[in-house]
């Protein structure tokens, strides 16, 4: 579960190295958990990357330190906290994408950054 003001590394190619969540869209909601929609502030960003340093952009949750309770009773956490930049439509920005993505990312739709994912938990 990610709150506003929360520090994320990027688990894609776009070019920032940490973004800072601003804002959860949704009502009222509080914090943001995998698969969520967030708006970040990139903090560092590569000068030949796709997204410039302190722009703010889109991205979706897709590994946290907070355990997540699966249907089965399994839970998976990760040892860092990730998102993925994407556009208004959803679309990727970057083209790879690094590390593990939980399987929730699947329920959710977001096939796209499932199909790139090395390994999907």
């Amino acid at each position: 579960m990610l709150q506003i003001g929360t520090t994320v590394n990027l688990a894609d190619n776009s070019g920032a190295k940490k973004l800072k969540i601003i804002g959860i869209p949704g009502s009222r909601k509080t914090v943001a958990r995998i698969g969520d929609l967030v708006t970040a502030v990139v903090k560092g960003a590569d000068s030949a990357g796709t997204v410039k340093d302190h722009t703010v952009v889109k991205a979706i949750v897709v590994r946290t330190k907070k355990e997540v309770r699966r249907k089965d009773g399994s839970y998976i956490r990760f040892d860092d906290n990730a998102a993925v930049v994407v556009d208004k439509d959803r679309n990727l920005i970057g083209t790879r994408i690094f590390g593990p993505i939980a399987r929730e990312i699947r329920d959710r739709g977001l096939l796209k950054i499932v199909s790139l994912a090395k390994e999907v938990w």
